[in-house]
């Protein structure tokens, strides 16, 4: 069996994300600072009449924030219900992966905080981490993105 991955770039290293789950790719735009948002999110913004929060994946893996260039995208997701934007270096393409070539993450590596991580791949001699962007936000972050996006949307 085969899934369609959105191979993206935080510094040097790559990752994926389920095609399926990704309603749009986003050139990224100015971001409205929120203060006293959920540690992982940078603010808002509006995208075509939706306040969504913009949730930097540098951050949730403990890598330094970098300002925005010509190649930093947003990957555009409605998970459970709430669209969130996740901040990427930059997208560089999407491919087909046979699943059987996906391993699973070392059980050393497994824990609560990396249940993100569901699987590794390689592509051109270099391992790609595939993510379960069901997975990337625990409860607690789920619960105050969702409370965030719904006050942040009021109050437009």
């Amino acid at each position: 069996m085969m899934t369609k991955q959105v191979i993206f770039k935080l510094g040097s290293e790559q990752y994926g994300m389920d095609i399926s789950l990704v309603s749009g790719i986003e050139n990224y735009m100015r971001v409205v600072p929120i203060p006293n948002a959920p540690a992982h999110i940078i603010g808002i913004l509006n995208l075509r009449g939706n306040v969504i929060p913009i949730y930097s994946l540098r951050r949730k893996f403990n890598m330094e924030e970098v300002m925005g260039t010509a190649t930093t995208q947003l990957l555009v997701t409605n998970c459970r219900g709430t669209l969130v934007g996740y901040k990427v270096d930059s997208v560089s393409e999407i491919i087909e992966i046979d699943e059987s070539l996906i391993r699973p993450i070392p059980p050393i590596v497994k824990s609560e905080e990396t249940g993100y991580a569901k699987g590794v791949t390689e592509k051109k001699g270099q391992l790609v981490v595939l993510l379960d962007i069901e997975n990337i936000l625990n409860e607690q972050e789920r619960r105050a993105v969702k409370e965030f996006a719904e006050e942040s949307s009021k109050e437009e």
